[in-house]
């Protein structure tokens, strides 16, 4: 990591399961599980050549733009996929 991490380790690690709030995590049911994103393997790091202006317009998004040109990407592949 770049960054040193300021969560607290060796609280986490003698936390006990039954003491971990799960209040707010999504209930892993059927419905879940028929949503869920297979993740693929690890990215690649390609050249892409795009146009000037769509490329201003996603790092007008700001930081995580080149995620975003990801995500866009991914959702046209789910879209082909289902077509």
């Amino acid at each position: 990591m770049k960054k040193e991490s300021k969560t607290d380790w060796p609280r986490i690690n003698a936390m006990r399961d039954e003491d971990i709030d799960l209040s707010e995590s999504p209930e892993l049911n059927e419905t879940f599980f028929k949503d869920a994103v297979v993740w693929p393997a690890q990215k690649k790091q390609i050249t892409l050549r795009l146009d000037p202006d769509v490329l201003d317009f996603f790092k007008s998004q700001g930081k995580g733009y080149q995620t975003a040109i990801n995500k866009v990407l991914r959702r046209y592949v789910e879209a082909q996929k289902h077509h």
